[in-house]
């Protein structure tokens, strides 16, 4: 039996059935050690086919190479095309790869761009391990850290203005004033941080504990004033320096790392309900300044008159004392020239002359006249 399966072995590697016959035919009877009949055209070949031959049994033997059986093959089961260009390295010097060297390339360049950071002037970065505890802070200016994950880089810019604004857009912000009354005030809060290491792990949300702390310190600080001075606007100034003198020590006490630079009011009106009350009162409050500011400035005019006509009798006096008489006649003189020019005057000459016609008195007939009044009755010399 073993004879048998040897020569079978030798006659496949000699290219011949091992069941004799041409390759691919069959054999009269199994383990046959002559050669068969060829079977007769047209008739199917006998005996069992070589799976390692090309269909139809005839043709050169394909090898039995593993890869051979793959080499067509792909996730979705066997090839049936050429299919397209498939990318491939090309070969380094003496038919070594470049991907361990693209490999090498891509991991330096990504440790220079993770380990190599360039800090602005107004900016600062604070650097953690793995993305939570915190190592150090880095300066403005080239610095080195650990790789990515190692260490993360976070970059700030610590110079920059910052504002909140309080309520925000078309929002009512009622605060109580000293006086039991009710403002609707927004302002505006600038800042900026001062250390970045507190500012970045010491609180959990810094803007949102600015704000509160902001609304904390304006509603203690209104509280000290009351309604005409807060909506007048003469106590907006001590309003805002106690606002952000409150709210930098508060912040302090918090170690939140932050500066405030100011704080601004932009609006104070009075609630909406009775903003139509308010606007009376403010103009009854404006009439009443109006007439008072008259009055005050008639008191002046009344008061430098008088002064003035005081100065003036002071002076006569003097004059007087010095020559009487001449004083006292000038004096008569000014006085009949004052009364005089006011009366309507009759000259009348010596007896016996027509008298000067008063033509003041014609006038205002004349006038009367014209007018549709009865003529007024006046009493003339005699012959007029």
């Amino acid at each position: 039996m073993m004879g048998g399966f040897q020569k079978r072995i030798a006659l496949a590697m000699a290219g011949k059935s091992p069941w004799g016959g041409k390759p691919g035919g069959g054999s009269g009877g199994e383990g046959g050690d002559g050669p068969a009949d060829d079977p007769p055209a047209g008739d199917p070949p006998r005996g069992p086919r070589n799976p390692w031959l090309p269909g139809g049994g005839d043709g050169p033997r394909r090898s039995a190479n593993i890869e051979d059986i793959f080499k067509h093959r792909g996730p979705e089961g066997p090839r049936r095309g050429g299919g397209g260009p498939r990318f491939r390295l090309p070969d380094g010097p003496g038919g070594r790869s470049w991907f361990p060297l693209a490999i090498a390339a891509i991991a330096a360049l990504w440790l220079f761009a993770t380990s190599v950071h360039q800090v602005a002037p107004r900016e600062q970065g604070v650097v953690t391990w793995l993305g939570g505890k915190y190592s150090r802070t880095l300066s403005p200016g080239l610095n080195f850290t650990f790789p990515w994950p190692v260490q993360v880089v976070e970059i700030e810019n610590v110079s920059q203005i910052r504002s909140e604004s309080i309520p925000g857009t078309n929002e009512e912000k009622l605060i109580l004033t000293g006086d039991q009354n009710l403002v609707d005030l927004s302002y505006l809060i600038r800042w900026n941080i001062k250390d970045l290491k507190q500012f970045k792990f010491q609180l959990a949300d810094p803007e949102e504990t600015i704000r509160e702390v902001a609304e904390a310190a304006m509603r203690a600080s209104v509280a000290e004033q009351d309604l005409d001075a807060v909506l007048s606007g003469e106590g907006r100034a001590e309003i805002e320096e106690r606002v952000r003198t409150r709210m930098q020590s508060i912040l302090d006490a918090y170690r939140a790392g932050v500066a405030v630079q100011g704080i601004e009011v932009e609006k104070t009106d009075p609630p909406t309900e009775v903003v139509e009350a308010f606007k009376d009162v403010s103009a009854a409050q404006q009439d009443a300044e109006t007439a008072v500011n008259s009055a005050r400035a008639y008191a002046q005019r009344m008061l430098a008159r008088a002064q003035g006509d005081a100065a003036a009798f002071d002076k006569i006096y003097e004059e007087y004392r010095m020559a009487p008489e001449v004083t006292r006649r000038r004096l008569y003189y000014e006085t009949m020239e004052s009364v005089l020019s006011k009366t309507d005057k009759t000259i009348l000459e010596a007896d016996g002359v027509t008298p000067y016609l008063p033509l003041p008195e014609v006038r205002r007939r004349a006038q009367a006249a014209g007018a549709g009044a009865p003529p007024a009755v006046v009493n003339t010399p005699e012959g007029q």
